[in-house]
């Protein structure tokens, strides 16, 4: 059995944030937006809403193209960091009920950050291969506009919210190969809560990634017997238009590392899905994703795509 991605549906709110205005607070300059930060403006969920709430809207688009599907889900896997209740119960089970699926589902929570999606597909495709599954859901929903502190410029011009919802399955679109993870926990403290607000050191994060990225990356390349010019598409966690584009700086692939949240922004675990279900890739053949940020953790895999 092969588990692979069969599709993938995004929700992204209707309400935004002009990120050009709230920086006028702060004296931030538009170049400053434009070119660094890169999200002219920032997706936010409503006042009423929670995260099972997106999450279910982006499911549910799932559920919309494929009539049939929701009575054969066998497992619901849900990636935040920011649970309705606190985390008890489970959002994948707040979830489960929401979507009236089958009592006959495994259903569980990843807690896991901007690596989530990559490490997601890992543990769900081994999960369900494992127990035989043919129909599974893996979700995104990480809404950082519950812990962001609005006077916090370091943080209040880069989250968006928003959802994905992956199907996976047999006789899939796109083959999950090569994978690498790897954490610096001793830095896990550059991005945090306190007291309830999001804190992040910058800089730290940077260079965090800088540095661990393109090794990990190469590492995969290496297990793969792949070089980088194999690679029709680098799809890398949203953090910043900086911060992507030094990375594809460094990897020599501009031009196949695209920053594509300008209009909704850094939405954590959900960048990366929401990429692939965005962008036209019907003429590459292999794509390379690459999520870094909370732990301070990066998890690293290739995609390849399934001749029919």
């Amino acid at each position: 059995m092969n588990i692979g991605i069969k599709s993938i549906h995004t929700y992204c709110p209707e309400y935004f944030l002009d990120n050009f205005e709230q920086s006028k607070k702060w004296g931030v300059e538009k170049d400053f937006i434009n070119n660094k930060i890169g999200s002219i403006k920032l997706s936010r969920m409503k006042e009423c809403e929670d995260t099972t709430d997106i999450a279910q809207y982006a499911v549910e688009n799932l559920f919309q193209s494929n009539d049939s599907l929701r009575s054969k889900i066998q497992c619901l896997i849900v990636v935040t960091q920011n649970p309705d209740n606190g985390g008890l119960p489970h959002s994948s089970a707040i979830l489960h009920k929401k979507l009236e699926l089958e009592k006959n589902c495994a259903v569980f929570d990843l807690s896991l950050g901007c690596s989530g999606y990559v490490q997601g597909l890992s543990i769900a495709k081994a999960f369900m291969e494992s127990q035989g599954f043919k129909n599974g859901i893996l979700v995104t929903a990480d809404p950082y506009s519950k812990i962001i502190d609005a006077n916090d410029r370091d943080t209040a011009l880069l989250f968006g919210d928003a959802a994905t919802a992956t199907w996976l399955g047999e006789n899939p679109l796109w083959s999950i190969k090569n994978c690498d993870f790897g954490i610096v926990s001793d830095k896990y403290e550059a991005l945090q809560v306190s007291n309830s607000k999001l804190v992040m050191k910058g800089r730290e994060v940077f260079n965090f990634a800088a540095f661990y990225v393109p090794k990990s990356i190469q590492k995969v390349l290496n297990d793969s017997g792949l070089k980088i010019e194999d690679i029709d598409m680098v799809l890398l966690h949203q953090g910043s238009r900086f911060i992507v584009e030094t990375l594809a700086r460094r990897l020599g692939t501009e031009g196949r590392t695209p920053f594509s949240s300008k209009n909704y922004g850094n939405t954590i675990s959900s960048s990366i899905p929401m990429m692939l279900a965005e962008l036209n890739l019907h003429t590459s053949r292999r794509i390379l994703l690459s999520g870094f940020g909370v732990g301070l953790s990066w998890a690293t895999c290739i995609l390849e795509k399934i001749e029919k």
